[in-house]
């Protein structure tokens, strides 16, 4: 591959803009789009730059904006300019046919929400789940308005987070969506003829993708361990390097809900993104 029609970085963090620049010196692209044009990290810096060699500038899209892909309709659905860097992802609809998929980076409630009630046909055979499946994300009108038949969890093996959480698992699967899983079944390739969808996983064809959490996870059920910081009221999670700095004085363990955190005054970390 030689040439990307375009190149979508969904929003700034590393996990979802790092590998892009290593793309763009092998491949030529057409269009970059992405919710904002700079970020402070190196990641973001080398994807710009990666995207000037090229010749191109990053677009921000608008919501509603519609464009091509061969015979497949991309709708832009959401963009959700925000301070949350995760709320902030390009959301987007792929019509090919009779078979349509929606990519939701890491949005999470609120983007939801402002989606939700834009009045957008936001069905989809495919759902990419939000967030790694974290239990900030997929809300239960969320993923009952989509009603997929299938969602794709794109997450590490034993990440620190605890992703995919036991609640979005429950509620996929609740409503019969058959799961696909990276951290269970590596590489995730589905194709689309127009008239149905067929997967294929690099290992595990068979596994059961709704069984648990991962030993390493504390989200269930939505509860998570963070870290305090009862001056600055920030929250982290355990492995931020800011959490190692804080001081014994103003360093509180916590075992509880992001939103009952939010609901006492405090706001996430805006380096680990809790």
């Amino acid at each position: 591959i030689t040439y990307l029609d375009y190149v979508i970085g969904t929003h700034a963090h590393e996990d979802h803009i790092g590998g892009i620049a290593g793309a763009l010196n092998y491949a030529s692209v057409g269009q970059v789009f992405c919710p904002v044009t700079s970020y402070t990290t190196r990641a973001f810096d080398n994807f710009v730059k990666a995207v000037q060699n090229r010749g191109r500038s990053i677009t921000v899209p608008s919501v509603g904006d519609r464009f091509n892909l061969g015979s497949a309709d991309c709708h832009i659905l959401g963009v959700n300019s925000a301070e949350d860097t995760n709320e902030s992802s390009i959301v987007m609809k792929i019509t090919y046919g009779n078979t349509s998929f929606l990519f939701t980076g890491d949005a999470e409630r609120e983007a939801e929400n402002l989606i939700l009630n834009s009045g957008f046909d936001i069905k989809a055979d495919v759902l990419k789940v939000g967030h790694h499946g974290s239990a900030s994300s997929t809300s239960y009108y969320w993923l009952r308005q989509i009603a997929p038949r299938y969602a794709v969890i794109s997450v590490g093996q034993g990440n620190s987070y605890g992703h995919p959480t036991e609640t979005v698992l429950s509620r996929l699967r609740d409503a019969d969506v058959t799961t696909y899983r990276t951290d269970l079944q590596g590489d995730i390739i589905c194709t689309s003829n127009g008239q149905t969808v067929t997967f294929q996983v690099n290992r595990n064809e068979n596994t059961d993708t709704f069984g648990g959490i991962g030993g390493n996870s504390t989200q269930q059920g939505g509860i998570q361990s963070y870290v305090l910081n009862t001056n600055s009221m920030k929250f982290h999670y355990a492995s931020c390097s800011s959490a190692q700095k804080i001081n014994r004085k103003n360093r509180k363990d916590y075992t509880g809900s992001r939103d009952d955190l939010i609901n006492q005054g405090y706001s996430p970390c805006g380096y680990c993104h809790p």
